[in-house]
């Protein structure tokens, strides 16, 4: 038998070259009475060691290597209980927050307060007179020296080292292989993570590269033979008196959120009550009393009712500082989050599935996403600082991994290619034909990939995908605790200034049931806070989400025609071209809408079934009333996963706790497999509850289309309500609703111009950017050309690129602009240098002083910063060239990404086009099924979906709109790089038309983005 106590893994980044599985999977097949994960003063890890231990009866113990900044060689200390693992974290922490994000600090002083732990030794092979560590046996619960042979040459070195410093001290010692991969095999790829560590080639590494396999797991009879019994046993001894295991930890909530005097369970259920009352204020009727009494009653006895009040206290405080939020996924599942406000959607609009939220045999805390406003979600984070401290409030890590185009870099790098080389291959890679694609990246930059070089690179980034990078920090998860963090896992530092991180990332946490709240952030609710705001002035009357008006015609009029861009969620093109097909009439619609263009249900076939019977042309029906009432909501097709785990109770006779164990095969069975362990049960459940076998493999069948991405009715009912706000404010305020997405930007699936031409097709009139009138923000003022009432919208400083904030500021802060003498006398008291006039100038934005951008320009150039306002220079502005069309037309997009002047396509069609048939967006409209079009736009969106079988989807903008094309794969093989790269595209394709959606199938396409010149214009890519 042997234990291993020393072993690395690839979350001591860049250096380990093997997953923590594949250590304990490799340390059990070979028999190991024990493994110790001991990444770099990391315990990144650990809970993926620990759960693949528990699976294979492996005993893990936990523990780190550290390096000391005041003492030679490595050492490792071990966790035997839980006040050694509380001691070790707490080491970790300290040594990782005295230093910057990666990196760690720590001295002999601050190692000995750890004094629980087993404490190990890996001398050096030299060894200093002075050097005496034999008075840390009294100082730690047990200490040993580590023996490693590295198969150098200098093996019998080290042990003679090891004996003297064993006799002299009295340390025993410890047979180890100091393992940093779980088989040989795995060399190449620890030299490749070598030279990436050091930055520099292999070529370049020299002695610094490992050069055999020493440092690998190996077999019992292997270390047998080359370690003395007695090393052996010393190590058995050890690992025997480690009894600590991960699933002792045990979380305590905060306590601060509970008056004195009154019992958590007590205090959510007067909160919930209290909020029941104001929801419905017209009474309460039994089946939602006997709902919240379910839910209580549940949440009790699991013991939950501390993290309710938590998050109730987070939404309470946005709410009382103005910050729109809104809780959504399986959240909105339950009836008490509603009554507390941190869901927004009325269980009596959907049907609740609160085994959906929380299962009483899963028995793991509930996990609610709360979305902020993006713009002040800061607000929020800070409040939870202040309220817990930063010992007791932390983010969840994120652990960033290789992906294709980051391990083509580094390897490349390792490799010795040229920079330009590299970036080349990267560049030219296509996601979705990877091998292909790299293998056409490698020709494009002159190397053969049947070359041995070739082969290398490519086998070597197969082998660093998925691998870990490094550690960031999550978007939102926080973790609070009523006792220090650093007790239950180490704290670091995140590369954000005041920001520290956990070690372990949402899917650990969750493994050890850590509570967790996401503090997330949506632009869509600053956008929606500052439309309504400008409602609220400019209407006279405040507003809020409760004041829109619910199931407005017009606004179900203006989706069906799939009216939507800069609508939430139903502005992709996939949801454009379903709208008018579903034509949504009601709230419920929407939910629907939302959940239908996903994977899942593509995948699954529920899509087009759904369709013909919305529209009359299938006939709808149900075996039973049981399953008509799980889906008659959605014609007999199983569109959300609650749909799922009804139809596996009602249909199949799973309990709840079975159900929810499905949902989350189902989440996962791409990955293990595991859906087809509930196959049987399924269908054996449906067909003794006399279903057909038909039926039941049908259900079966669109269980597994779902695969991991099936959608969840709360979740998109939670959207829903925010699709119907933002659709509310675009059909009846298409000018204030426009102001406020440009002022949240970025954010959305459109750039501004988009935005913009979008809004001046309803009717909102754009003013350019004026140094005399503009705010940073785009701001709404009265036009009266509009017989309705609507302002037009003066562009801000904000649309400038490379115009600092804060000399916008300055100019903004000047309260006699309009009556200013010129640009010089601006510049003089706006502080502004040469630079920002230039900038201001290519603009436009001094054109009401100076007549057009040439003129500007001069004003700028002849502008000295130092001259006295009185004292200037007067120089004649000399005969300059009018400035044309064109030109103003390339500076508007260089500078502003837009122009409210003459479209692009309109003067390139008249240019090189004149003779030709070009169809414009608008003309689309006529044209008929099967017709050969010739058509010219900017690319503005490129989709590629995983459930389109390699069709791209391409979007391109004229000055009448968009132009959709479809092109299949074979399109895209021959014709890739116009597909992938051009800015502007025409192309000779087909009409396809189904009712008011239409598209063109392209057939020859043809990159003119060189007819753009120095027009920046650019697409969004979406894969």
């Amino acid at each position: 038998m042997f234990a291993e106590l020393h072993c690395i893994s690839n979350f001591s980044f860049l250096r380990g070259a093997s997953h923590p599985e594949e250590l304990v999977l490799q340390a059990a097949e070979w028999g190991y009475r024990a493994l110790a994960i001991t990444d770099e003063c990391s315990l990144a890890g650990v809970v993926r060691a620990h759960l693949v231990a528990q699976e294979t009866n492996m005993k893990l113990i936990v523990g780190t290597e550290v390096r000391l900044a005041d003492a030679p060689g490595h050492w490792v200390l071990l966790a035997p209980d839980a006040t050694a693992y509380r001691q070790l974290c707490h080491m970790i922490s300290d040594a990782r927050l005295a230093a910057g994000k990666g990196n760690y600090h720590l001295t002999m002083e601050r190692m000995q307060q750890a004094t629980a732990c087993c404490l190990l030794w890996r001398p050096p092979l030299i060894l200093d007179e002075s050097m005496d560590f034999s008075d840390l046996r009294a100082v730690f619960a047990q200490t040993a020296l580590l023996a490693e042979w590295a198969l150098d040459g200098r093996d019998e070195t080290r042990r003679q080292v090891l004996e003297y410093l064993h006799d002299t001290w009295d340390w025993p010692v410890v047979a180890s292989n100091g393992a940093e991969m779980h088989q040989s095999q795995r060399l190449p790829l620890r030299q490749i993570l070598a030279a990436i560590a050091h930055r520099k080639s292999l070529q370049e590494m020299g002695r610094q590269l490992p050069f055999n396999a020493a440092r690998s797991l190996r077999p019992v009879a292997a270390m047998k033979a080359m370690f003395p019994d007695a090393w052996i046993d010393a190590g058995l001894a050890i690992a025997e008196s480690c009894s600590f295991s991960l699933d002792s930890l045990r979380y305590r909530y905060p306590g601060e959120v509970i008056p004195d005097g009154k019992h958590a369970d007590e205090h959510l259920a007067e909160l919930t009550w209290e909020g029941a009352r104001w929801r419905w204020p017209d009474g309460i009727d039994d089946t939602l009393r006997k709902r919240i009494q379910h839910e209580l009653e549940l949440i009790k006895k699991l013991a939950f009712a501390h993290y309710f009040l938590t998050v109730h206290d987070i939404v309470r405080f946005a709410r009382s500082r103005g910050i729109l939020c809104q809780g959504r996924g399986s959240a909105a599942n339950s009836v008490v989050c509603f009554c507390l406000g941190i869901t927004s959607v009325d269980p009596k609009k959907i049907d609740v599935l609160f085994e959906r939220f929380i299962s009483e045999e899963r028995h793991e805390p509930p996990d609610i996403d709360i979305d902020f406003e993006h713009e002040r979600r800061e607000e929020v984070m800070q409040y939870l600082y202040r309220k817990y401290g930063r010992h007791r409030a932390a983010l969840t890590a994120t652990v960033t991994t290789y992906r294709h185009k980051s391990a083509i870099r580094d390897v490349g790098k390792a490799l010795g290619l040229p920079k330009a080389t590299v970036e080349r291959i990267a560049r030219r890679w296509v996601r979705w034909r990877s091998e292909e694609s790299f293998a056409e990246a490698l020709r494009d930059a002159g190397l053969n990939p049947e070359s041995h070089l070739g082969r290398r690179y490519h086998h070597w980034v197969q082998c660093l995908l998925g691998f870990p990078r490094h550690l960031s920090q999550h978007v939102g998860g926080f973790v609070l605790s009523d006792g220090p963090i650093h007790e239950l896992v180490p704290l670091e530092n995140a590369a954000m200034d005041g920001r520290t991180v956990i070690q372990w990332d949402k899917d650990d946490i969750k493994a050890l049931g850590l509570m967790k709240v996401d503090i997330l952030s949506l632009g869509m609710l600053t956008a929606l806070r500052k439309a309504m705001t400008w409602v609220g002035r400019w209407r006279g009357r405040a507003m809020e989400l409760a004041d829109i008006p619910p199931e407005d015609p017009a606004v179900y009029r203006m989706l069906q025609k799939g009216d939507s861009m800069g609508v939430f969620q139903v502005e992709s093109r996939a949801q454009m071209a379903m709208l008018p097909r579903l034509k949504p009439r009601c709230f419920y619609d929407l939910v629907i809408e939302i959940a239908i263009v996903r994977p899942g249900p593509i995948q699954g076939d529920m899509v087009h079934p759904y369709l013909r019977r919305r529209l009359g042309q299938e006939a709808v029906s149900y075996p039973n009333d049981a399953v008509r009432q799980v889906l008659e909501r959605t014609l007999g097709i199983p569109i959300f996963q609650e749909q799922v785990i009804k139809l596996a109770m009602v249909a199949a006779g799973f309990t709840a706790g079975e159900a929810d164990q499905l949902r989350r095969a189902m989440a996962t069975w791409r990955r293990h497999g595991s859906l087809d362990a509930f196959r049987k049960k399924l269908i054996d459940g449906m067909t003794a509850r006399g279903h057909s076998e038909a039926f039941a493999e049908r259900i079966f069948a669109q269980i597994r289309g779902f695969g991991e991405y099936g959608f969840p009715e709360s979740h998109a009912a939670s959207f829903a309500l925010l699709v119907y706000a933002s659709a509310w404010l675009k059909c009846h305020e298409p000018a204030l609703y426009c102001c406020a997405l440009l002022n949240s930007q970025p954010m959305g699936f459109y750039a501004p111009s988009q935005l913009i031409q979008d809004a001046q097709r309803h009717g909102v009139r754009f003013l350019p950017v004026d140094v005399r009138e503009s705010q940073w923000d785009h701001q709404p003022v009265v036009d009266p050309h509009s017989p309705e009432g609507q302002p037009a919208i003066r562009l801000g400083f904000r649309l400038v690129k490379g115009l600092p904030r804060q000399v916008a500021q300055r100019i903004c802060a000047l309260t006699d602009r309009h009556h200013l003498g010129g640009v010089h006398e601006l510049a003089q008291k706006a502080r502004l240098t040469r630079a920002d006039l230039s900038l201001l100038a290519d603009a436009g934005a001094l054109n009401a002083w100076t007549g057009d951008r040439h003129r500007a320009a001069w004003k700028a150039w002849t502008f000295e910063t130092n001259t006295p306002l009185l004292q200037a220079p007067r120089v004649a502005t000399p005969e300059l060239p009018p400035v044309g069309v064109e030109d103003n037309m390339v500076a508007d997009y260089r500078r502003l990404g837009m122009t409210l002047g003459l479209h692009p396509v309109v003067w390139l069609r008249n240019r090189y086009m004149r003779n030709q048939r070009v169809w414009s967006a608008e003309e689309l409209k006529s044209s008929h099924s099967g017709q050969w079009v010739r058509v010219m736009g900017l690319v503005t969106t490129r989709q590629r979906p995983g459930t389109a079988s390699g069709v791209v989807f391409l979007t391109l903008e004229d000055e009448t709109g968009h132009v959709n094309l479809v092109i299949w794969p074979s399109v895209v093989a021959a014709q890739e790089d116009p597909v992938l790269r051009a800015s502007l595209l025409q192309v000779h394709g087909i009409v396809e038309k189904e009712g008011n959606v239409c598209h063109v199938v392209a057939g020859r396409l043809m990159d003119r983005s060189v007819w753009l010149q120095d027009l920046a214009a650019q697409s969004r890519d979406f894969h």
